[in-house]
């Protein structure tokens, strides 16, 4: 199952559910403003990150900003509860399922969200018939090496 973390007024988040509404696949949306994120909830993101607190909290919102905190002195549960109690800290929109996360709206990265087995039919859908073959057959050839 895919989670979409959004916000109103976010042009990215918008962006993200529209192109996972585009490609059939199904998520449930959690707007960060009204939905409480549970702890284990944030450790989980917590965890799936490679940078820790860098890939989701965004230190240059006006919130962060106007709070003289330090993300590294903090201690686990009380970084957690500052995301709790101030999530416009977080960066949106956040995708993620049991083998991704993607942080932001890339046209790229988001693509990981297709199953492996549709992007696998596709590449083998590809031929020099496809007005496209020039790409497509350049990335096939990419993903065999």
């Amino acid at each position: 199952m895919i989670i979409l973390y959004t916000s109103p007024g976010c042009a990215s988040c918008r962006k993200a559910k529209q192109w996972l509404k585009d490609n059939d696949l199904k998520f449930v949306e959690k707007n960060i403003f009204t939905t409480l994120l549970k702890e284990d909830e944030i450790k989980y993101l917590l965890s799936r990150t490679e940078n820790g607190t860098e890939d989701i909290i965004s230190t240059r919102s006006k919130v962060f900003q106007e709070m003289d905190v330090n993300l590294d002195d903090m201690g686990l549960n009380e970084l957690v509860q500052f995301i709790r109690e101030n999530p416009s800290i977080m960066k949106r929109p956040i995708i993620l399922n049991e083998t991704n996360l993607v942080v932001g709206y890339d046209d790229d990265e988001i693509t990981s969200f297709i199953p492996s087995e549709v992007r696998k039919a596709a590449r083998k859908a590809c031929n020099p018939s496809c007005a496209n073959y020039d790409v497509c057959g350049y990335v096939r050839k990419e993903d065999e090496d």
